[in-house]
């Protein structure tokens, strides 16, 4: 039987006069994708996959199944394997597999060399006619002209090949997606929804007069502020590539850092800024200072890493692809591509999704080619998965036009000429190409002596919550921050049965709106000399500005020491530089072991406060690092945790898969984790803005990204078991999980408009009488 038409998707309640022709599919894809990949010299190779991508949907058996009435229960054929076969038939046996390893994973992801040899070999429906439908290819001899501009990355060249897979993977899978979504949105006569755009001269005008207004000399520590950033803005013309601005903490990086960014951006016609900040932190606190203090509004994307939407699967059937008849279903799956011109984001977040084989979070990846990628407290990278993320950073501004800027109080000896990389087996010698001209901050050494506001006070003893209790009752202002949510509450709620004035808590078992309160309040507080005696985890230490007269840490690494100490005297309020110092005691908790993530970094410290008569100078520094990584061992720099018992190198499995082109991307993206404790995100209804949200997404067809983008601030982390417990209990509800699966779940409330009992207005979330969460509660960090 003669078929009238072949279609890329179909419109429900709608003729086939309006649905979308998968010539037209084919071609917008190729057209968009091939967009994407010319800001890294790879056009051709993208538009060939945009071609092909979908050219399984010419068999007979798609097109019957694409006019089935209900996506939900029918099962369509694979309509993915067809253009991986033809990619290999076109361009061969290696570029092809370059292309076919994203075309065959464009729903389900990027798979091991393995699997994708099993569908190259599969059998599949006769997609007979598809030249028709893509148009020509490009040639051969484009896509050579192309690969020979890329060049080999330094710390492994073969790095290079697999890292290209996942761009071109991310060039299609966005343009896929936003090519469907288009479609699909004038099907009811709407327009596509807005993305953020790139950065621009008015971008860099709002930062530019908000610098003005704000530059201040009064005092030593702004004048020396002022001075760093002209320092720092003076290097704008360099090329792009690596950066390294070391400035001790108080010392403006944060402005200084964002001022280069926009500058450099426009001076070399980069595309946007992303600002990576490490998952010990608040990142909402900088993403406010850049929106609403900066001025910049919604040219800021704040993206944590709270929704991920293909972890929680949907309940009800899809397709194999993950596509369903209509193409609707991957429309449930919406996540943000970082199409804005300022992103805000975790580590936890960038880095994963540099290893993600999962095309919800790679399709973003794309976005950071041609663009100035700002790495804050760059030291806190794990050493375990060290060396791929130093090959990812160097890929990025070797190959991708990108500008990496290793922003840190503490610089990590990460550059060759640091010399404190292990060598090689070989004896070569391993690190960052990076000249000292590159440095954008002005005589490192001389800013450690001119900033110096604190003195380090290292208590050898175990200490007691009831001694640190004390000394709190004697200070009026005074900061301790622990190393796990659970030593946070316990300490916290010793405090407030002492009846101590001014106590407070900030942990990540509050909200981020929550939490964003509270430092506001403490803020004027401080300023007004009211009691101010805080109990937090290390999430307070980066991105935070906050000042006590004394601060109190728990054993861990110097850089998060060096963390501490900034939020100590922070602008030299207590007195002249170098002469009136604030004090900063560092001790071990007594009768709590110190984390297993965090031993070594603390025996590494310890060797500098044992030996160095200041462990925050330059020389301290460089002594930490060089204890820190030699202790570990070459191998220790590449071993990610596959499982319990299980590691993987990841720069050796690309090193020898890379001649066959079998990379095993699925398994790097199962091992490569920042953070082994999985966390499931809980909403809370903490106001009525977050309330409003909610209901939005009970109610939209699709979940609206800019509501998602809302709830990110009322999100609270928490273990896997405690929410799995939690539902079956029913103190917290899914949202739609026939649609989106367990991925929005929210606590639920006894009475409309008022908080949840499981949510404390004071301390956030309720979980430490929970005998679910108790052992996990004692390593969570943040």
């Amino acid at each position: 039987m003669e078929r009238t038409g072949i279609f890329a998707h179909s419109v429900p309640d709608q003729s086939e006069a309006q649905w979308e022709p998968l010539g037209d599919h084919l071609k917008n894809v190729g057209k968009r994708a091939e967009e994407f990949a010319s800001y890294f010299g790879a056009a051709q190779f993208a538009r060939a996959m945009g071609l092909l991508h979908d050219i399984g949907k010419c068999s007979s058996a798609y097109q019957r199944y694409i006019r089935q009435p209900n996506d939900r229960l029918a099962r369509g054929p694979d309509h993915s394997t067809a253009g991986a076969k033809e990619a290999c038939a076109t361009y061969g046996n290696i570029f092809g597999r370059l292309l076919a390893f994203g075309i065959a994973g464009h729903h389900s992801g990027l798979m091991d060399g393995i699997g994708l040899n099993q569908r190259l070999a599969k059998t599949v429906e006769n997609y007979s006619g598809w030249e028709m439908e893509a148009g020509p290819l490009p040639q051969l001899d484009a896509l050579l002209n192309e690969q020979r501009l890329f060049k080999g990355n330094s710390i492994d060249p073969t790095f290079s090949a697999a890292f290209f897979v996942r761009m071109l993977f991310s060039c299609l899978v966005d343009a896929d997606f936003l090519e469907t979504e288009r479609f699909y949105a004038h099907s009811r006569g709407e327009s596509p929804p807005t993305r953020g755009g790139v950065l621009t001269h008015g971008h860099l005008n709002t930062i530019r007069a908000f610098l003005a207004r704000n530059r201040r000399h009064d005092t030593p520590v702004n004048h020396l502020r002022s001075t760093i950033l002209d320092h720092v803005n003076g290097k704008i013309a360099l090329q792009p590539g690596l950066f390294t601005l070391t400035v001790p903490t108080g010392g403006g990086k944060t402005l200084t850092s964002l001022s280069f960014a926009a500058e450099h951006a426009l001076a070399h016609k980069l595309r946007r800024i992303i600002y990576v900040i490490p998952f010990t932190s608040i990142i909402e606190q900088t993403a406010a200072i850049f929106r609403d203090d900066v001025g910049l509004g919604d040219a800021v994307l704040e993206h944590h890493s709270s929704f991920d939407s293909e972890k929680y699967e949907p309940t009800g059937g899809n397709d194999a692809e993950g596509e369903g008849a209509a193409g609707l279903a991957k429309l449930r799956r919406d996540t943000e591509n970082w199409d804005a011109p300022i992103i805000v984001t975790t580590a936890v977040q960038f880095f994963e999704s540099l290893f993600a084989a999962r095309s919800s979070k790679a399709r973003k990846l794309h976005n950071l080619a041609s663009s100035v990628i700002v790495i804050d407290e760059v030291q806190s990278i794990p050493i375990h998965l060290l060396r791929p993320c130093m090959a990812v950073i160097e890929e990025l501004a070797l190959n991708y036009r990108a500008s990496a800027v290793l922003c840190t109080a503490t610089q990590p000896a990460l550059r060759i000429e640091d010399g404190a990389l292990p060598l090689k087996p070989n004896g070569v010698r391993e690190g960052l190409l990076i000249s000292d001209e590159r440095e954008l901050a002005p005589n490192p050494t001389e800013l450690y002596a001119k900033l110096k506001r604190v003195k380090i006070e290292w208590l050898r003893e175990p200490v007691c919550d009831h001694t640190v209790a004390a000394r709190f009752a004697e200070q009026r202002q005074m900061l301790c921050i622990v190393n796990s949510r659970a030593h946070a509450h316990e300490l916290y709620t010793l405090l407030r049965e002492k009846g101590l004035e001014g106590v407070a808590h900030l942990t990540t078992l509050m909200c981020a709106r929550h939490r964003r309160d509270v430092l506001a309040q403490l803020r004027v507080d401080l300023e007004y000399g009211r009691p101010v005696r805080l109990v937090a985890t290390s999430l307070i230490e980066a991105g935070v500005d906050i000042s006590f007269p004394e601060v109190w840490r728990a054993v861990s690494g110097l850089s998060n020491i060096a963390q501490a100490a900034g939020r100590c005297n922070r602008s030299g309020e207590l007195g002249p530089l170098g002469e009136v110092l604030g004090r900063t005691v560092v001790f071990e908790p007594a009768d709590r072991k110190v984390p297993d993530a965090i031993k070594p970094f603390y025996q590494a410290a310890r060797k500098v406060l044992d030996s160095v008569r200041d462990p925050l100078s330059l020389e301290g520094v460089r002594d930490y690092y060089r204890w820190l990584y030699w202790a570990q061992g070459y191998s220790a720099l590449d071993r990610a945790h596959l499982a319990p018992d299980e590691t993987l190198e990841i720069m050796r499995e690309i090193r020898e898969t890379t001649k066959e082109a079998t990379f095993p991307f699925a398994t790097i993206a199962r091992a490569f984790r920042l953070i082994d404790e999985t966390m499931d995100p809980i909403i809370v209804p903490w106001d009525d803005d977050a309330r409003r949200a909610i209901i939005n997404l009970r109610n939209a067809e699709f979940p609206p990204l800019e509501v998602q983008r809302r709830l990110q601030q009322y999100v609270v982390p928490v273990p896997g078991k405690l929410r799995t417990d939690w539902l079956t209990k029913g103190v917290i509800e899914v949202i739609r999980p026939e649609d989106y699966g367990d991925r929005f779940v929210v606590l639920t409330e006894e009475r409309p408009g008022e908080l949840p009992p499981l949510y404390d207005r004071i301390a956030g979330l309720r979980i430490h009488d929970d005998p679910v969460s108790r052992s996990s509660e004692s390593n969570i960090f943040l």
